[in-house]
């Protein structure tokens, strides 16, 4: 089960995260800082991966306000990783930000993926898997 919502994961994220890349760097490119531009991409690709993630991935069915919840207190903490890496990588040490960011969208996810799967959208609140065999007397 786990490997198959990752390779979904995986799936959703990969075109979700190619869009809003390219999204990134039009943005960057003559009309904001590397910051702003993260801040709107991050943003409108939260909402996006709610959806996709809730449906497709998790399968989840259980309350949408609570996920939806601990989904964005997740990528809340994702933004602030993110904003630290381009702070300190590419605002204080100099390194490219287009790299940074690069990095950051292939490791930022593993975590994402780790924080959904055990705490946004658990087995237990209605999330569809293999029916548990009834025991009749």
């Amino acid at each position: 089960m786990v490997r198959a919502q990752f390779v979904r994961y995986v799936l959703v994220g990969l075109g979700l995260n190619a869009g809003l890349y390219a999204m990134y760097l039009l943005l960057t490119w003559r009309i904001m800082g590397s910051e702003a531009a993260m801040t709107i991409t991050l943003s409108v690709g939260t909402l996006l991966s709610f959806l996709a993630n809730r449906r497709l991935t998790f399968r989840h069915r259980g309350d949408r306000l609570a996920a939806l919840r601990r989904f964005l207190a997740c990528y809340a903490i994702i933004y602030l990783l993110d904003f630290i890496a381009l702070w300190v990588f590419a605002g204080q040490m100099g390194l490219p930000h287009q790299i940074v960011q690069g990095c950051a969208i292939l490791v930022l996810p593993l975590l994402a993926f780790m924080m959904q799967r055990y705490w946004v959208f658990p087995a237990s609140a209605g999330t569809v898997g293999p029916i548990a065999p009834r025991i009749t007397r």
